[in-house]
């Protein structure tokens, strides 16, 4: 049990650190593209492409426990391995495949993390909409508002 706490610790410390070094890399790259935040459809890029790049940072994060799974010997196979990482970082939970007792705890340490890591995105999208929202609507340039 403790061993399993252990690497499940360390591999959120890890998905964290991955997950906040996508944040900074999105929202530098997004900082970059400030003329494009002009028109609707420029926004709806930025936005798209803040989704996007999240959605790749948890899958490097789902990555990570596959990894792991495969390095301790709970699962062999590495395309099973990522398969069950990403069915349980997204707890979607289909259960038609599941860890030895021996590991099991692992996977529940998995779900929670990626609990939190789905939240962060959601509160990271939501913000940066409403900035933008609060920038387009009550900034002090009329122009934003009429593209």
């Amino acid at each position: 049990m403790w061993q399993q706490i252990t690497i499940g610790s360390a591999l959120v410390i890890a998905t964290t650190l991955a997950h906040g070094a996508g944040t900074v890399l999105a929202l530098h790259g997004l900082s970059r593209v400030t003329r494009v935040h002009r028109t609707h459809i420029g926004r709806g890029l930025v936005i798209s492409g803040l989704v996007l790049a999240m959605f790749l940072v948890s899958i490097a994060d789902a990555l990570l426990w596959a990894y792991a799974y495969v390095e301790v010997g709970a699962i062999l196979d590495p395309e099973a391995a990522i398969y069950f990482s990403m069915v349980t970082f997204t707890t979607l939970g289909y259960g038609d495949m599941t860890l030895s007792p021996d590991w099991r705890l692992l996977a529940s340490l998995e779900a929670a993390n990626g609990i939190i890591m789905f939240g962060w995105t959601t509160a990271l999208i939501v913000a940066y909409l409403q900035r933008m929202i609060s920038t387009v609507h009550g900034g002090s340039d009329a122009s934003d508002s009429q593209a």
